[in-house]
């Protein structure tokens, strides 16, 4: 396969054809635990939830001001007593023909009333008078009863990814716990006898030839974003036997396996007839730059499989391969039902990019103070700062030139990491 010709190898995936791919494969994790709401963020749920009370549980208000009856103001300038005062969190009285109630935001409308005026519109008397001075309609200002979510209403679907909103709603209608699929257990382990720990180089002096290993530290934190539990296999020596055990060990408690580089087919690239001899693997082509090479497949182990993702070594490379595909993927494996794939943004581009590639390009940029987009000038697959400083991602498609002032697909980064 090493002296395949170039008219022999098979086209070049394209990203979307990938994403389809991967998305077709996906087995949901089905096992799934109670947890207190309080501790579920970021988990997914595991079955629908339903609200068994009305938000708001009574008519209330929404302003601080005064509960009247609208027909007692119909004058735009009427006089009534003022009855009582009713604080959020109490029930008034029925309130009277001719008088008023002194009320504040979120407290119950008392029996009778049937509109609020706000307290900017009234003007307090002497002896417990308030002169209201607008004729109300009948409703206003007033919340009603389940005007928000109704008992025994469907409120979060199965398969939701719980945020600090879903969490909130469902604190509002007295979930205390909620069901949610247990986390994704995800291995990762990193090949390359040239790589070194940062503090472990002797004399804090890199040997010659090595480097330090940043993809253990931006994949795992990756992963963690993602709510994944992590076994770490280190740095594991480039031999075959080395890859091929380290696979048996991370394929017996994981659902998936990632490494980070040796996806290629040198001599010295143990990975895929490792992961051949344990299970089944694909080596894709995928026209996309940066991260062409992207390996899939599966470790087996006695009751079933785990499925196995190689990223490329260069570190940009791994970063943008594991955001496009390896996220989504692991979503879909997590048990969320809904879109996987970030968002793109309509942005004008503020430079010039006359190379056209035949890959689809994902280009560094950062959103500069005009509303527009700025490249990072060294688009290299190895310069990490080029993702320090940008603040996402431009989709380029393949063949595409980019002129200033072109509307281009803009990806945050924060939509590829949570």
């Amino acid at each position: 396969m090493a002296n395949e010709s170039p008219k022999s190898r098979p086209p070049m995936l394209s990203v979307r054809e990938a994403l389809d791919f991967l998305e077709a494969a996906a087995r949901p994790v089905h096992e799934a635990e109670v947890v207190q709401t309080l501790g579920a963020n970021g988990r997914v749920l595991a079955a629908a939830q339903v609200s068994t009370i009305d938000v708001p549980s009574a008519d209330n208000t929404q302003m601080d001001g005064y509960a009247v009856r609208a027909a007692d103001c119909a004058s735009g300038a009427a006089s009534l007593t003022v009855t009582q005062r009713i604080p959020a969190g109490t029930v008034g009285k029925p309130l009277e023909a001719g008088t008023a109630a002194r009320i504040f935001t979120g407290a119950m409308i008392p029996q009778g009333a049937d509109a609020v005026v706000m307290q900017e519109q009234c003007e307090a008397g002497p002896d417990n008078t308030v002169t209201i001075k607008h004729a109300p309609q009948a409703g206003e200002w007033i919340r009603r009863a389940g005007e928000d979510i109704e008992a025994g209403g469907a409120i979060l679907a199965a398969g939701t990814r719980l945020r600090s909103q879903e969490l909130g709603l469902a604190a509002s209608v007295g979930l205390a716990n909620l069901p949610v699929y247990r986390r994704l257990r995800v291995a990762v382990f990193f090949t390359g006898d040239e790589l070194t720990m940062p503090g472990e180089a002797p004399g804090g002096q890199l040997a010659p030839g090595a480097i330090y290993n940043s993809n253990r530290f931006t994949l795992r934190a990756l992963l963690e974003n993602l709510g994944c539990a992590i076994s770490d296999f280190g740095i594991v020596p480039d031999t075959l036997d080395a890859t091929r055990e380290t696979l048996r060990n991370a394929a017996r408690q994981n659902d998936l396996i990632i490494t980070s580089g040796g996806v290629s087919v040198g001599e010295e690239d143990h990975i895929k007839p490792a992961v051949e001899a344990e299970g089944r693997l694909n080596m894709w082509q995928i026209a996309v730059k940066p991260g062409k090479p992207l390996a899939f497949g599966e470790v087996d182990r006695d009751d079933g499989s785990a499925f196995f993702l190689g990223l490329p070594g260069n570190p940009v490379s791994s970063f943008v391969t594991f955001l496009l595909f390896v996220r989504p993927f692991i979503l879909r494996l997590q048990g969320v039902s809904g879109s996987v794939e970030a968002r793109a943004h309509a942005m004008r581009a503020d430079f010039d990019w006359p190379r056209a590639d035949r890959r689809n390009e994902f280009l560094r940029v950062r959103i500069n103070d005009a509303g527009g987009l700025d490249l990072f000038p060294n688009q290299s697959s190895g310069v990490l700062t080029s993702t320090v400083w940008g603040d996402g991602l431009l989709d380029n498609p393949a063949g595409q030139t980019i002129k200033a002032g072109d509307i281009v697909r803009f990806i945050p980064f924060s939509e590829l990491q949570h």
